[in-house]
């Protein structure tokens, strides 16, 4: 006779939306004690700066998530609580970390190496003949015969 009364507090169209909404509120609270139950010192103890700046700010922006769907479910509009502006404020600094990571991540110019290839990609036989009558200013590597 409970079970009657509980589904009928809410329009069944919902039913399976509100099943998600359950499963991931579960998920959210089994991470959120994972989290919890390891003191934060330990956590940040085995990461680098760039990696601890990447779990404050996405242990802010969770929380401040959670925050935004409690005044939400609550009936007060997030927007007029101010919760908005602090969610874009840590995205702007998440945003910074990522362009420091890609920064990490891109190529670097090797500037002998470049000067070889374009060396060896222009490479004239005849050019060889005359700077042999005059010295260069790139040291000659001694290369082995191939037979």
């Amino acid at each position: 006779m409970a079970a009657d009364s509980r589904t009928e507090d809410y329009p069944h169209e919902i039913d399976e939306q509100l099943t998600g909404f359950h499963s991931s509120v579960c998920d959210i609270n089994t991470m959120l004690e994972k989290m919890m139950s390891m003191p934060r010192n330990d956590q940040l103890q085995n990461l680098d700066a760039l990696d601890q700046a990447k779990l404050d700010l996405m242990s802010a922006y969770t929380l401040n998530s959670l925050l935004w769907m409690y005044l939400v479910t609550k009936g007060v509009n997030p927007r007029e609580d101010g919760i908005k502006q602090e969610l874009e404020r840590i995205r702007t600094h998440m945003n910074k970390v990522k362009e420091i990571t890609d920064r990490k991540k891109a190529a670097r110019l090797d500037k002998g190496a470049a000067a070889r290839f374009m060396r060896n990609a222009l490479f004239d036989p005849n050019a060889r003949e005359n700077a042999a009558d005059t010295p260069s200013d790139t040291p000659q590597t001694k290369r082995p015969k191939q037979s």
